[in-house]
């Protein structure tokens, strides 16, 4: 992964983030590939920089804010990992000025689908909430181009595929990513009903 590469707002906000420096494997391997538009699954132990290659795949891929509805759904384990998630948009992205909102388990659910209908870019959420929200048609789906799970071993564990089809099933062409510490066996699934063609990235301990 090269920086001149990536948009020059994100590469402001890396830079003055202090990331200009050089990238995890899994950023120099997966990142040219969310570029392309190709769907993937990376496996990587914690700490290798999955969350940053989520980041900075999604910003550089939309860009900029755009209309209302959201153009990426995010995915991932916990409330605390989702706003994780959206602290790094908010610093890695400071130029792009993507908006992103956090929707979990505990917050009200009739506030977070009028902040989602509010408009925004990215929305991160847990799955259950996810699967409430769709089905109060608290999610507008028009826009959306990307569909990441983060942590998902463990949002297959604990058994969210519905959801997941749910939204891949009622999209058009969306890219799919899929980020994880290990491989699960739901994985073999999901690329032969939602995917086509992905790209494998696996760094797995044994």
């Amino acid at each position: 992964m090269k920086l001149k590469k990536l948009l020059p707002e994100l590469v402001s906000g890396l830079t003055e983030a202090g990331f200009d420096t050089e990238p995890k494997e899994v950023q120099s391997a997966c990142i040219p590939k969310i570029k392309s538009g190709a769907d993937l699954f990376a496996i990587t132990p914690e700490k290798q920089g999955k969350s940053t290659c989520i980041t900075i795949g999604t910003i550089q891929q939309l860009k900029e804010p755009f209309e209302e509805a959201p153009r990426a759904i995010i995915i991932t384990s916990s409330k605390e990992k989702a706003f994780e998630l959206e602290e790094q948009f908010q610093l890695l992205g400071k130029y792009a000025k993507l908006r992103t909102f956090v929707a979990f388990d505990q917050g009200i659910l009739q506030y977070q689908k009028d902040e989602i209908y509010d408009g925004l870019d990215v929305l991160i959420c847990t799955p259950k909430r996810l699967m409430e929200l769709v089905n109060i048609n608290g999610v507008p789906m028009t826009k959306v181009k990307m569909l990441i799970v983060d942590d998902a071993e463990s949002v297959m564990t604990n058994t969210h595929h519905a959801i997941i089809y749910r939204i891949a099933d009622g999209l058009k062409k969306p890219q799919i990513l899929f980020f994880a510490q290990k491989w699960h066996k739901t994985f073999e699934t999901i690329e032969d009903r939602i995917m086509k063609n992905p790209y494998y990235f696996n760094l797995e301990q044994e």
